[in-house]
């Protein structure tokens, strides 16, 4: 069974919404602006602002980055641990 575009969108934005979520999170927790997190993962504080407010998808690399500065696995910013809904 083919996956509609409709519904991949829908999962899709869920997942963004996620990691905007637990990105902004994981900042805070280690008290960090959007500015210090930005140079110290290596990209612009635009592109930290606009994934926070779920409004752009984020490269893995720029994932990666961003998870080695919070110190977290990317599993995390995906809410591991949680099932997902079928």
């Amino acid at each position: 069974m083919a996956l509609s575009k409709q519904y991949l969108a829908k999962k899709c934005a869920s997942q963004q919404k996620l990691v905007a979520k637990q990105l902004r999170k994981q900042r805070v927790k280690l008290d960090l602006s959007q500015d210090e997190l930005a140079q110290r993962a290596g990209i612009e504080r635009k592109t930290v602002n606009r994934i926070e407010n779920g409004h752009f998808s984020p490269t893995l690399e720029t994932l990666t980055r961003l998870c080695l500065v919070l110190k977290i696995s990317p599993s995390t910013l995906f809410g591991s641990g949680r099932r997902a809904k079928k």
